[in-house]
């Protein structure tokens, strides 16, 4: 192994530390890394979801229970979701070993002798263990469930005097995280994760076969008429690619109603070991400034391709193209321009750090590439061995978000669950409002069926054409009516018409004889000079 290659692997290794136990359901020693925050939510974040029992009545808490979210699947922000809760002793780990006609409460049997199975729509509360979270939750989802609720099998050791754990767990003295294994993208559904003192009340009532129902519900701090939301990404993410080519609009529509700010995630590099005792980059070219600020190799190749370093490059020209297109208004139309030109001309291994390049798409965003340079510059650059203060800022914004799977979506401080998609985060966008200070943009648009379409167009397509209906098209109606009913009136018209013609020939007929024979009778006889 090269020194490159040794460098780099120490590298990702130090820095997949900070996710590599959270995805384990079955552990309780989620990883802190260099004390940041291990909830990945801001600091000063509230919570965004509550969970209430409303059935039993003796099991309703003041102010819900408490719980985690989970870091994947979609909740249905501004909703909520109600349904009986079925408990399952299996662990559903296998797919195929999953019984819905078992668990409780004991249901009706049916025909055969066998118990009915769960009935849709229903929420499941299964154990933790066995298996991550995301594997769980994407099981109950396959057999039906409409959401999850993860029973904790440890206690926190503050609760310790309240709680027991189950055998084989110690007690727990972090909280436990719900965090995507890497693979939870195709999760539609919601779960939380319910503390062990709660949970083990709510199985205690369903294994004595009551009735329990659950409410989920979600939503987002409403401060104030205007939303705040970021992104925390990379230059090199392929995930939110589709989000950043696509947004624009929605963000010129929303305009001042809403403020967004671009978040480029790096790590430092004097936490991550690139910085020897001698003051000596380690990493190599994964480091900007003698080992400072540093980022992953995208193609986990020292020697050729694109760097961690020209990663850091590029992620300082866009916050400096946000600093000056962007920040005053929160909207940044030419910044989102940049990032399409640039992904369009530059976003291969050839031109990645082409600087004609990199200049064409600034020009055609209508970007001062000069203005640019100079604020790269004048923050420090990424050449020398000084600090610079941009990423610096960069550094500490990282450490209060508690940012450590990417990419990630926060609206009004609140982490955004599920995949990074346009209707998803406008939505989430749309219910972070105070109330009665909705956008138009939002009213019109967050419940069609295609948000991108109606945010384009100004309208939803199925109001449209009903509005279409309601105008021209009921004119040009009536309009057809109006000409069949004439149409039908004449024809009446005339087929009267010729059935009294036909009657007052019928009527002549009938009194030609009568008329042709009176005139025989009074006819002068020759013979005799009288009428006869």
């Amino acid at each position: 192994m090269t020194a490159a290659s040794y460098a780099l692997t120490i590298f990702l290794y130090l820095n997949s530390l900070a996710t590599s136990t959270l995805a384990q359901d079955s552990s309780g020693d989620d990883y802190d890394p260099a004390n940041e925050r291990v909830n990945n939510e801001p600091e000063g974040a509230v919570t965004t979801s509550k969970l209430q029992v409303h059935v039993p009545k003796t099991l309703t808490k003041a102010g819900g229970y408490d719980h985690r979210e989970a870091l994947f699947g979609i909740p249905p922000y501004g909703a909520s979701l109600t349904q009986n809760v079925y408990y399952t002793e299996a662990d559903i780990c296998d797919s195929n070993a999953i019984d819905s006609r078992s668990g409780y409460p004991i249901r009706a049997k049916d025909d055969n002798g066998n118990m009915l199975p769960w009935p849709s729509p229903y929420i499941l509360m299964v154990d933790r263990g066995g298996c991550t979270f995301v594997q769980k939750v994407r099981n109950a989802q396959r057999v039906g469930a409409a959401g999850v609720i993860i029973a904790d099998n440890a206690c926190l050791c503050q609760y310790s005097n309240v709680c027991h754990s189950d055998p084989g767990h110690d007690c727990e003295i972090r909280e436990p995280i719900m965090a995507d294994d890497g693979s939870g993208a195709d999760i539609s559904i919601p779960s939380f994760l319910m503390f062990k003192q709660d949970a083990d009340l709510v199985k205690a009532e369903l294994m004595a076969n009551h009735p329990v129902r659950m409410e989920m519900t979600w939503s987002l701090p409403a401060p104030d008429d205007r939303v705040e939301y970021e992104l925390w990404t990379t230059p090199t993410d392929i995930i939110s690619r589709d989000f950043q080519r696509d947004f624009k609009e929605a963000a010129v529509a929303l305009g001042n109603r809403a403020y967004f700010t671009p978040q480029m995630y790096i790590y430092d590099g004097l936490r991550s070991g690139c910085i020897s005792m001698e003051g000596e980059n380690e990493c190599y070219n994964l480091c900007t400034n003698n080992g400072r600020y540093c980022a992953t190799d995208p193609d986990n190749d020292l020697d050729r391709g694109i760097s961690g370093a020209d990663v850091v490059g590029e992620s300082l020209r866009r916050m400096c193209i946000w600093q000056n297109y962007g920040a005053a208004n929160g909207v940044g139309a030419e910044w989102w321009d940049y990032i399409n030109e640039f992904m369009y001309r530059c976003n291969t291994e050839e031109y990645f750090t082409n600087k004609q390049c990199i200049k064409d798409a600034m020009n055609h965003a209508k970007i001062d590439s000069d203005k640019i340079d100079q604020c790269m510059t004048d923050s420090g650059g990424v050449e020398e061995d000084k600090e610079n203060v941009m990423l610096e800022a960069q550094l500490t914004a990282k450490d209060k978000s508690g940012v450590v799977i990417l990419p990630a979506m926060y609206v009004n401080r609140v982490s955004i669950r599920g995949s990074l998609e346009f209707p998803t985060v406008f939505k989430a966008i749309c219910a972070g409002y105070l109330a009665d200070t909705t956008p138009e943009v939002c009213a019109t648009c967050a419940q069609c069926p295609d948000i991108k379409s109606c945010i384009t167009n100004g309208y939803c397509g199925s109001k449209k054409l009903q509005e279409s209906v309601s105008t021209t098209n009921m004119i040009y109606a009536m309009a057809g009516l109006s000409a069949v009913f004439c149409l039908f009136s004449f024809i009446q018209h005339r087929r009267y018409e010729r059935q009294m013609q036909a009657q007052v020939k019928g009527i002549i007929a009938e009194y030609m004889p009568l008329d042709q024979e009176q005139i025989q009778n009074t006819a002068v006889s020759d013979e005799d000079g009288e009428f006869t």
